[in-house]
C-alpha cells in the first residue's frame, strides 16, 4: 500500500474555467436568460400570429369597401384578381345583421382546413395555436373571422393560405432567438465579471489563505487579514480568521503542553534523586536538640516527602495525567492548616491569611489532591495581592480567607480575597492552561490543576460574581456514594482487565 500525504491531495491548479465557479456562473446566466427569453417569446410569438392575422382582415375589407363602391357592386375579373392577391386572401365576405355578402372569390376550389374566430381567442388559445402554425409545414387554407376595423360589418370571414404566415412566424422566431442569444451574452458577461469580481475571487482568496494556513498553522502571518466587508463573504473571512486565531493558538498551546510536559518529566526525575538527598539530610536534622529545629524539621519532612511523592507520581502516571483520587474523610480545618502555615512562608508582611473554616467539618477527598488545590488556590490570591499596589486596597492589609460548609452530601470551600478580581479577559479561558493567567507572564497552571483534581472528585470549581473587590471561588466536593450492602470493600483500586 502506498503512503499518501495531505499534500498529494490537495489541488496543485486552478480548475478549468468549465469547471470553476466563474465558468458555472456563466452557463447559468446564459440559461437562464434564454429561459426568460423563452417565457417572453410565448405570449410574443402568439401576439404577432393575431397582429398579423388583424392587418389580413383590414386589407381584405379594403378591398370588400372597393368592390362594395364600384357600380352594381360588381368588377372585371382582372380588378377581382388584382384585389385578392393585392390583400393575399382567397376569400372575402361581409356580413352585415343577418345577410352574409359575398364580396370576393378566387377561380381555384377552396377547401377550408382550419378556422379561427379572432374575437373568441384567449391567450392560452393563441399561444396553442401558433405553435400549431409553427409545427405544420404543409401549406393549408384556413379560415379567419373578425370585427372589421372599419365597421363596415358586423363582421368580415376571410380565408387565405397559412404559407406566408408560417414564413412570417418562423422569420420573427429566427429574429428573436438572435436578439436572445446577443442578450444572453450581453449579460452573462457583465454578470461573470461582476460575480467574478464581488464572489470568485474573493472564495479564491479564502482557499488560498486556508491551503496556505494548513501548510503552517502555528505561523500568525498565515492568518488570513482582516476585512471590512459588511456582506456574507465578509462575515465568513472573519469567522475564519477568528477559527484561525483560536486554532492557532490551540496548537501553539498542544506544542508548550507537549515541551513543558517532555521537561517536566526530566526535571522530576532528576529532582526526585535531589529530593531524595535532601529528606536524608532533614532526617538527621531532626535530630538536633534545638526547639527551633525540633518546630519547623516536621514541617520540612513533610514538604519533602510530599514532594518526593508528587515527582514519582509524575513520572508514573505520565505528564499529563493525574493519579486517580484515593479518597478518604478528613477533618478539614486541620487541613486548611496545614496549607495555611505551607503558604504563609511565601507571602509578604502585609498579607494575612486566614482559616475560617470550622473543626467539625470533614471531607471526602484525597487529602494529597485537596492539600494542592487549596495551595494552588491560595498562591494565586497571594501572587495576585502581591502584585497590586499597597494603596489600591485602601492602605489596608490584603486578605485571603478560607471558609467551608456542608450542603447535604457534599463540601463546599470558598476562597476569598480583596485583591484586583479576574479581569473578564482571564474569565473566558479561566481553567486553560497558558490561557486563563491574570498576571502577565503567568501560565495559569494552577487553576488549570486545581480543576482538573477537582473533576477527578466528580466535584466543580467555579469563580462567583461578587460586587465586592477581589474574588470568590467556590470548590464542590461531592461525597462518595454509600453502598447499602452489609460487607465491606477493599480499599486498594485494581486495575481493569484487559
Amino acid at each position: 500500500m502506498q503512503d499518501h500525504t495531505d499534500k498529494d491531495h490537495r489541488p496543485s491548479r486552478r480548475p478549468r474555467p468549465w469547471q470553476g465557479l466563474s465558468g458555472k456562473v456563466l452557463a447559468l446566466t446564459v440559461l437562464f436568460v434564454m429561459l426568460g427569453e423563452v417565457l417572453i417569446f410565448l405570449p410574443s410569438i402568439a401576439n404577432f400570429r393575431i397582429t398579423w392575422l388583424k392587418n389580413k382582415i383590414a386589407i381584405a375589407e379594403v378591398a370588400a369597401l372597393a368592390v362594395e363602391a364600384a357600380p352594381d357592386q360588381k368588377v372585371s375579373d382582372d380588378l377581382r384578381r388584382e384585389l385578392l392577391k393585392g390583400a393575399g386572401v382567397e376569400i372575402v365576405a361581409l356580413k352585415r345583421g343577418s345577410s352574409r355578402h359575398l364580396m370576393l372569390l378566387s377561380d381555384q376550389d377552396i377547401m377550408i382546413k382550419q378556422s379561427y374566430d379572432l374575437r373568441e381567442t384567449s391567450w392560452i388559445m393563441a399561444i396553442s395555436d401558433a405553435f400549431a402554425v409553427l409545427a405544420n409545414p404543409e401549406p393549408r387554407i384556413i379560415g379567419v373571422a373578425d370585427e372589421p376595423p372599419n365597421m363596415s360589418g358586423d363582421s368580415i370571414d376571410i380565408a387565405m393560405n397559412e404559407a406566408p404566415l408560417r414564413k412570417a412566424m418562423l422569420t420573427y422566431t429566427g429574429n428573436i432567438l438572435k436578439l436572445s442569444i446577443v442578450l444572453s451574452l450581453i449579460v452573462a458577461a457583465m454578470a461573470f465579471f461582476a460575480f467574478n469580481h464581488v464572489l470568485v475571487r474573493p472564495i479564491r482568496r479564502m482557499t488560498r489563505n486556508m491551503l496556505k494556513f494548513a501548510s503552517r498553522p502555528e505561523d500568525p502571518s498565515m492568518i488570513i487579514p482582516d476585512t471590512t466587508r459588511q456582506d456574507e463573504i465578509g462575515v465568513a473571512e472573519r469567522e475564519l480568521r477568528f477559527m484561525q486565531i483560536e486554532l492557532s493558538g490551540v496548537l501553539n498551546q498542544k506544542n508548550r503542553l507537549a515541551a513543558l510536559g517532555l521537561a517536566v518529566s526530566k526535571v522530576s526525575h532528576d529532582l526526585r534523586n535531589m529530593l531524595a538527598s535532601a529528606q536524608l539530610i532533614s532526617d538527621r536534622l531532626a535530630m538536633v536538640n534545638d526547639p527551633t529545629v525540633k518546630k519547623f524539621a516536621p514541617k520540612l519532612i513533610s514538604s519533602l516527602d510530599r514532594a518526593i511523592d508528587f515527582c514519582a507520581q509524575t513520572l508514573r502516571f505520565g505528564k499529563a495525567k493525574e493519579a486517580p483520587p484515593r479518597r478518604e474523610r478528613h477533618n478539614l480545618h486541620d487541613l486548611v492548616e496545614e496549607v495555611t502555615e505551607a503558604s504563609v512562608v511565601q507571602a509578604s508582611s502585609n498579607i494575612v491569611l486566614y482559616n475560617d473554616t470550622s473543626r467539625e467539618i470533614e471531607v471526602d477527598a484525597d487529602r494529597e489532591h485537596l492539600f494542592r488545590i487549596l495551595m494552588n488556590m491560595l498562591r494565586n490570591s497571594i501572587q495576585a495581592l502581591e502584585a497590586m499596589p499597597h494603596h489600591d486596597v485602601g492602605g489596608t492589609d490584603g486578605e485571603v480567607r478560607l471558609k467551608a460548609w456542608r450542603d447535604g452530601s457534599s463540601t463546599t470551600i470558598e476562597v476569598r480575597d480583596n485583591g484586583p478580581g479576574v479581569p473578564d479577559k482571564a474569565r473566558q479561558h479561566l481553567f486553560e492552561a497558558f490561557r486563563g493567567s491574570v498576571r502577565a507572564g503567568g501560565t495559569g497552571l494552577g487553576l488549570t490543576i486545581s480543576h482538573e483534581l477537582v473533576q477527578a472528585h466528580g466535584g466543580t470549581i467555579k469563580l462567583i460574581a461578587d460586587s465586592n473587590p477581589g474574588a470568590i471561588f467556590w470548590i464542590n466536593i461531592p461525597d462518595r456514594i454509600t453502598e447499602l450492602r452489609s460487607g465491606r470493600r477493599g480499599q486498594i483500586d485494581t486495575p481493569a482487565a484487559g
